[in-house]
């Protein structure tokens, strides 16, 4: 990733989209992890927080997640509050939703394609399933990118 946000993101020829699909079939404290990655982002720290989450997935659970929270820097009351709240779960399960209809049952999963000006939609023209070396990203992003330079000829 810091090599996509490198060559890609901060050069302005990809935009990234992030969308939250807890595994909640094999793990109990995935909806809440992702409640808690929302509620860091109410401080400022989703990344941190996502980040910190992903690399400590078996430690999950309500006190671990105020752990969490205190080593990335966060108000542990106002999370607490937000995470007791639930106000991301129609937003997290939304997105859930959205996924599932257009089949993705793992994470992660990566869209590429191109937005649509008038609406912002995208116009998915790749899909690739599962963690992928740099190559992967950089063969299908190029590709991608001069598929669109030709296009625009």
């Amino acid at each position: 990733m810091p090599q996509i946000k490198r060559d890609y993101i901060a050069t302005g020829k990809l935009k990234y989209v992030f969308h939250d699909f807890p595994l909640v079939r094999i793990h109990k404290f995935a909806l809440k992890a992702a409640e808690a990655a929302r509620c860091a982002r109410e401080q400022g720290k989703y990344w941190e927080m996502h980040d910190r989450l992903f690399a400590n997935y078996k430690a999950l659970s309500r006190k671990d997640l105020g752990h969490h929270a205190q080593a990335v820097g966060l108000d542990l009351e106002k999370f607490q509050l937000c995470l007791d709240s639930g106000r991301y779960t129609p937003a997290i399960q939304k997105d859930m939703a959205e996924a599932a209809k257009v089949g993705v049952n793992s994470t992660p999963h990566f869209f590429l394609g191109f937005t649509n000006p008038r609406n912002s939609k995208v116009k998915v023209s790749r899909v690739l399933r599962g963690a992928s070396p740099y190559s992967n990203f950089k063969q299908a992003i190029d590709s991608l990118l001069a598929s669109k330079g030709q296009a625009d000829r």
